[in-house]
């Protein structure tokens, strides 16, 4: 017999950033565990190509094209999105994007001001709408939902020439923080999940350098990169009544890579 907390049927699930990497295998378990689901992204044949792979599944799904590094265009999105599934149950705030400078000493410039567009300030307001969702279906008596900003494992140890990117996963974490203790009051959890060495595009640079995998990922205790499927399960975990009592947590998946 199925555990049924982990059933989604009837959820509504937005991933931002799902048309690829872990979003797009959080946003495939959602739909495999019955959600209904909605991804977030700039590039339209990579939605496309998402979008089929989740409609393989039978559930309502859905792909929009939305930036999240404007806050306009995030809560046109959500409305767009309310307007379309009714609800949001679950809120992934995923999207996000990396720099890799020679030094700490080039940081600056329009590229710099990229990273926190997309990753703090685009987490806040796609997290904000969802909480401004969930608070007014409490007060209209459908208390509940859960809230998970995907953060880093650089937020919590030193990463050389990428400072402004982990600076911005650190602060999602507190971000998320104060949402948890803010929203608890109308049945609405939060928490942040931590991913160690993932194989994305993100990283496709340093998978392709041997001096990285040896020295790196050598230090994984599975001595592999992660997948972007396996984050499936954490993500029906904390969209389903499962984690109804967890709240305010860093979820750290990296294999062990922390502990070695």
């Amino acid at each position: 017999m199925t555990y049924k907390p982990f059933d989604l049927t009837g959820r509504v699930a937005l991933v931002t950033g799902g048309n690829g990497g872990i979003g797009l295998g959080m946003a495939d378990a959602l739909a495999q565990a019955g959600a209904s689901v909605e991804i977030w992204g700039t590039n339209a044949e990579k939605n496309a190509r998402a979008l089929e792979k989740l409609k393989a599944h039978g559930t309502k799904v859905n792909a929009r094209i939305v930036d999240v590094s404007t806050e306009a265009n995030v809560v046109l999105g959500f409305d767009a999105m309310l307007a379309q599934f009714g609800r949001v149950d679950a809120c992934f705030a995923n999207a996000g994007v990396s720099n890799r400078w020679k030094s700490f000493l080039d940081i600056g410039g329009e590229d710099y001001r990229r990273v926190m567009a997309i990753n703090l300030d685009g987490m806040i307001w796609t997290m904000r709408e969802a909480c401004r969702h969930m608070k007014a279906r409490a007060e209209k008596g459908d208390p509940g939902g859960s809230i998970a900003a995907v953060a880093s494992l650089g937020a919590l140890f030193g990463a050389a020439r990428n400072q402004d990117y982990t600076a911005t996963k650190a602060a999602i974490i507190s971000v998320t923080n104060g949402i948890a203790v803010e929203f608890a009051r109308y049945g609405v959890r939060a928490n942040a999940i931590l991913p160690g060495w993932i194989a994305t595009d993100m990283t496709g640079t340093a998978q392709e350098n041997d001096g990285f995998t040896t020295h790196v990922i050598g230090r994984v205790p599975y001595r592999r990169w992660g997948k972007p499927d396996e984050f499936g399960g954490v993500a029906v975990y904390l969209a389903s009544d499962a984690s109804s009592f967890h709240n305010g947590d860093s979820i750290l998946i990296d294999g062990g890579y922390s502990k070695f």
